[in-house]
């Protein structure tokens, strides 16, 4: 496997953790493709939940926030086969 890759099971064990020890909310980078093609990064992002079961439809809430952790952007519902980078690691099976 390419150094510079990270199998998606890893990113999604990843994803599931909230927070760090200190307790303040994990921050990671991600790119993703939107359905319509579209490749979104983002270089700053935290976990966040939607009003529908993300797992069974194989999908993960991200919002971007800034270097305080204050949201700057609007929650996307990820489908984890369009996660292609994370933490500026390349995403493989």
């Amino acid at each position: 496997m390419n150094p510079d890759a990270v199998k998606l099971s890893y990113v999604l064990n990843d994803l599931d953790i909230s927070s760090n020890p200190d307790g303040s909310q994990r921050s990671f980078s991600i790119r993703f493709i939107k359905s319509n093609g579209e490749s979104v990064y983002l270089n700053r992002a935290v976990k966040t939940g939607l009003n529908f079961n993300l797992k069974e439809n194989a999908m993960r809430g991200v919002r971007p926030v800034d270097s305080e952790l204050k949201p700057i952007g609007h929650i996307y519902a990820v489908k984890i086969w369009h996660i292609v980078e994370y933490n500026n690691l390349t995403v493989v099976l």
